[in-house]
């Protein structure tokens, strides 16, 4: 990973050198826009609207449209008199339940590496707050805008996660949420017994992008000059006319799901035991060696 970014985290008066990296990677398959008859690259010009000139990019500015559709245009010594941090400090503001914190305001994860010297009040700092099951809610500026952000410990690492700010979250504004409707006893038992059925630990591992993989096998399947096989139709959805009867026939293929899942997720679960038996006697072999 390449570092996108050099601060320090400032807590009371110990500061903590730190080098701040993505966390996350997108895994989409990448495309250009091609001419269709020929595969050409498809170039784009910047070009002006009132003269119908290019533009070189040293010429272009930032422009704020008005209600009244007239532009005021905005250059770089129109932003440098902002009160935007450039001290390039994490400051710790509060610290605070994670509960507290819906998940809604987090935008993007980062992690936090210390640098050689910051390396003790880093670990001094990650361990606390660990040990006290908060997390520390700061003020960060990134790419020309300042965010709130927690710090969280994962891994034995810092993560920082910038925030939205409350104007940024929208109001659920839907009609059904001022309707009288009902539900049934009976109903929310069968609902809840479905939940509970489907119910089991979380693995990430578990779960992959088949719609990325598709695309894949496409893509190779063009390459190699072989027939991209049609997809299978799909059948549409519509909503349960008898809900009651619709739940209950979830519930028995939740349950013939999960009956034929858990002999698989036994096997796996001996396959790892296994191999942890076998670790300490391969580090043994090694350490005699």
């Amino acid at each position: 990973m390449r570092s996108i970014w050099k601060g320090a985290i400032s807590f009371g008066l110990v500061t903590i050198p730190v080098k701040l990296y993505s966390a996350t990677e997108q895994k989409d398959v990448a495309f250009h826009q091609v001419h269709r008859d020929d595969g050409g690259r498809i170039r784009y010009k910047r070009v002006c609207t009132v003269d119908g000139e290019e533009v070189p990019y040293s010429d272009i500015a930032k422009g704020y449209e008005l209600a009244s559709g007239e532009m005021v245009v905005l250059t770089d010594e129109d932003f440098e008199g902002l009160p935007l941090s450039t001290s390039r400090r994490i400051d710790v503001l509060q610290f605070a339940p994670a509960e507290q914190i819906d998940p809604i305001y987090f935008a993007k994860s980062y992690y936090l590496e210390p640098d050689a010297q910051g390396a003790k009040p880093y670990v001094l700092l990650r361990n606390a707050l660990e040990s006290s099951g908060q997390v520390a809610v700061v003020k960060v500026a990134l790419r020309q805008r300042e965010s709130l952000a927690t710090l969280r410990v994962r891994d034995g690492v810092f993560v920082l996660e910038t925030m939205l700010w409350p104007d940024e979250i929208r109001r659920p504004d839907f009609a059904f949420l001022e309707e009288d409707i009902e539900v049934r006893p009976q109903e929310l038992k069968m609902a809840e017994s479905l939940i509970t059925t489907m119910e089991s630990d979380f693995d990430a591992s578990e779960y992959h992008d088949a719609y990325r993989e598709a695309l894949q096998q496409v893509i190779e399947a063009k390459v190699a000059g072989k027939e991209v096989p049609p997809p299978g139709e799909e059948e549409e959805a519509r909503p349960a006319v008898d809900l009651m009867a619709a739940l209950r026939a979830s519930v028995e293929a939740a349950k013939r799901e999960r009956e034929a899942g858990e002999p698989a997720k036994a096997k796996k679960a001996a396959g790892k035991s296994k191999d942890e038996e076998k670790a300490p006697a391969k580090r043994k072999a090694r350490k005699s060696a």
